[in-house]
């Protein structure tokens, strides 16, 4: 099972696909896409702060984390069908391979977003990320077909070490390209229009390296004869959500996953605008903290991966818990200066990974043999760069508040919330429901 070379060409994914979650999701087009929505309002009027995407009134500032709340949403919607539909027909790999290019050209087509389009940029997002989440589905349903219990601590951590190398260092490429843009005989907006769609192209080049490596366990199967893979699709959810009250641990569990790690997601997703708007740091400054928690979280991804080692992974995850609490109550009350944002963002950078990599190997234990990609569509609603409860949380707040820090506050509710069920959680009951082999320590 521990093949080294398949784990190799799956971490490459995370190398892949985080650039898209670092210079999209994380820096670039929050701060930007508000500013193209912002010109849009003003275009309606002196002074005002509404758009009207679907004739519907938005304050410019909320319209980026709706957009995220939207194509999560419809995450919600898409992503268990296609995990029903990858398991049925055993084409993990195929699939994975369909949705990382859609991405991929979705995001590339960013260069486009200009003036007042901000619909463009919302819908060019909007089908990015749902591609990308489709492809983080079949991705991490290869973990178990590659590394056994006792080492799945340990390649989830390394995958999310590598993402963040790999996503940290197109982000300095674009950072220095930002910095650089009037040598470069550009404007700013131009430059952050080139750094989003480089993150497409590189998320298409180096998918190639986990396509060439990774393989599917079982021979491609067809639909029965006169049904669609869609119908059959269905057919296969209905089923295995009749059968998931037999799991009641694991599904205890993807609660409190889903609550803790849709803030982790808002947190990260919603930073820069926070810094930009709040704070009023310049685009530079954050591109840097951003950068920065980007290296320093490839050496948290490890040493929370030895916490999981000598406590369990389940109280490693509680600790990190914890420290995200304390991070929002800071940003809250004390968050002034950009040294401070600098502090904050170093101590994001500790637990962010181990929380997520931990999280994912933990419940991989937990899923019945032969539905992981199923089960990882429902993981995936609030996995990397994807989140829907807290962005819209965030966004009424801001709305009906006008206050940053009131919206950002808010989600601490999710944190205590996701730690009050993970407590309840008996990972090792989980695992054997499942029918799975339990690690020595979880």
């Amino acid at each position: 099972m521990d093949n080294r070379r398949e784990q190799v060409g799956w971490y490459f994914y995370d190398w892949a696909n985080s650039a898209f979650y670092t210079t999209v999701v994380t820096v670039f087009l929050g701060p930007y896409l508000t500013g193209v929505a912002k010109a849009a309002a003003e275009s309606l009027g002196a002074g005002n702060i509404y758009v009207y995407p679907l004739g519907i009134k938005v304050d410019h500032g909320s319209f980026f984390p709706y957009v995220v709340a939207l194509s999560v949403g419809l995450q919600m919607i898409f992503l268990p069908i296609l995990g029903a539909i990858a398991d049925y027909s055993h084409r993990k790999k195929q699939m994975l391979a369909l949705f990382a290019y859609i991405g991929a050209f979705a995001t590339m087509g960013l260069y486009f977003l200009e003036g007042t389009n901000y619909i463009l940029g919302g819908g060019l997002f909007v089908l990015a990320n749902l591609s990308f989440g489709a492809s983080i589905v079949f991705y991490n349903s290869f973990l178990p077909d590659i590394a056994s219990p006792e080492d799945r601590d340990r390649v989830s951590s390394v995958g999310w070490a590598i993402g963040y190398l790999g996503g940290g260092l197109l982000l300095a490429l674009n950072l220095y390209l930002f910095s650089k843009a009037d040598s470069f005989g550009l404007t700013t907006g131009q430059a952050v229009r080139i750094s989003l769609a480089s993150s497409g192209a590189w998320w298409a080049v180096f998918t190639l390296i986990p396509l060439s490596t990774l393989r599917n366990r079982l021979p491609v199967k067809q639909p029965p004869a006169g049904q669609h893979f869609i119908a059959t699709g269905f057919k296969q959810l209905r089923h295995t959500i009749g059968s998931a009250r037999r799991y009641p641990q694991t599904l205890l569990f993807l609660i409190a996953y889903l609550l803790y790690n849709d803030a982790i997601q808002a947190v990260i997703a919603l930073a820069s605008l926070f810094g930009a708007e709040e704070l009023k740091l310049e685009q530079s400054t954050l591109v840097q903290v951003i950068l920065m928690v980007q290296f320093a979280a490839f050496f948290g991804s490890l040493i929370f991966n030895w916490v999981a080692k000598a406590t369990g992974s389940k109280r490693a995850i509680i600790v990190s818990l914890i420290i995200w609490t304390g991070v929002l109550v800071y940003a809250y009350g004390l968050l002034q200066t950009k040294l401070q944002f600098f502090i904050l963002g170093a101590v994001i950078a500790i637990v962010l990974g181990g929380s997520q990599a931990l999280s994912r190997s933990v419940y991989s234990l937990m899923i019945p043999k032969g539905q992981e990609a199923e089960y990882f569509s429902l993981y995936e609603v609030s996995d990397k760069g994807t989140s829907w409860l807290a962005p819209l949380v965030f966004g009424l707040v801001k709305q009906f508040t006008g206050s940053y820090r009131l919206a950002i506050l808010s989600l601490v509710v999710f944190f205590i919330a996701g730690l009050a069920v993970l407590v309840r959680v008996d990972v090792r009951q989980a695992v054997i429901e499942a029918g799975n082999e339990a690690p020595t320590k979880v």
